[in-house]
């Protein structure tokens, strides 16, 4: 699994990177990456059709726990998945600015 910092991750939303942000929709709601699309881990399995399998998926979660799983998870069904370490914590941190809702 290959995994990101939130500087690397930055870069890749300039450039139009696709995002998708595991955790539960009250969590995403509270503050998340802006253009981060929320499809909570435990519905991600049943949701890989909306996804762009010619894109690379960057994964983030609170800390990066549970989106390094979701990495591993979408790699086995054959996407270019990435890990964000340190997560929206890391993120928030940094002074970036967060959508809510």
């Amino acid at each position: 699994m290959r995994e990101i910092d939130i500087e690397q991750l930055a870069t890749a939303i300039d450039g139009g990177a696709v995002v998708v942000d595991v955790r539960e929709t009250a969590e995403y709601a509270e503050g998340h990456v802006p253009g981060a699309r929320n499809i909570p881990m435990g519905h991600l399995t049943g949701r890989l059709g909306e996804l762009d399998r010619s894109a690379v998926v960057h994964l983030i979660c609170a800390s990066g726990n549970r989106s390094a799983a979701m990495a591993d998870v979408l790699g086995a069904h054959g996407f270019d998945a990435v890990n964000v370490t340190g997560g929206t914590g890391a993120w928030i941190r940094s002074g970036r600015r967060v959508d809510r809702g």
